[in-house]
């Protein structure tokens, strides 16, 4: 038998080594995300000043998929890298912004923009909030007035009777 000294040594213990493989399994995680993956990939280089230009512009202008909240020079996701080469490729190859820009909707749609076009299909998109805006508003503005309504018509008004009661009870003393 283990005396109950023994036992909360033992407790003890098992709640130390449980604590220690927690501890290990949630910084896994972080291990496999760190650091790069694969070989290192060529650097991609220009020769012509006036294409580089239009690659830094075009990868400024196209949002990463993945990450959804940064172009395609600040991701580090591996489909931006991919992203990046293809910019890269048809810019070497010839293809002016325009032609890249619109290679990468077809492909990918107005999301890879970071300002798409105006048209039927990003209408929501660009009168969305306006019209989000607009609705909260006006809820905030009936609120406020339904509020000021209830005031107005303030249910602790006397009536007659009661204020001849009042009166009286007053006249009294």
């Amino acid at each position: 038998m283990l005396s109950t000294t023994m036992k909360k040594n033992l407790a003890s213990r098992i709640l130390a080594l449980n604590s220690i493989v927690f501890f290990i399994l949630c910084l896994l995680p972080l291990h496999l995300q760190a650091g790069p993956r694969g070989q290192p990939k060529e650097p991609i280089v220009f020769e012509n000043p006036q294409v580089e230009s239009d690659y830094l512009e075009l990868s400024e202008e196209l949002r990463c998929l993945v990450c959804q909240n940064q172009n395609l020079i600040d991701s580090n996701a591996e489909l931006a890298d991919d992203l990046r080469r293809e910019v890269a490729k048809m810019l070497k190859k010839g293809n002016n912004k325009e032609q890249v820009i619109e290679f990468m909707v077809e492909r990918y749609g107005d999301f890879i923009l970071y300002n798409p076009a105006f048209k039927a299909q990003t209408l929501l998109l660009w009168v969305g909030p306006f019209v989000l805006m607009f609705f909260g508003i006006f809820i905030l503005l009936k609120k406020i007035r339904a509020d000021k309504e209830e005031k107005n018509t303030d249910s602790s008004a006397l009536s007659e009777q009661e204020k001849e009661k009042l009166y009286a009870i007053l006249k009294n003393k």
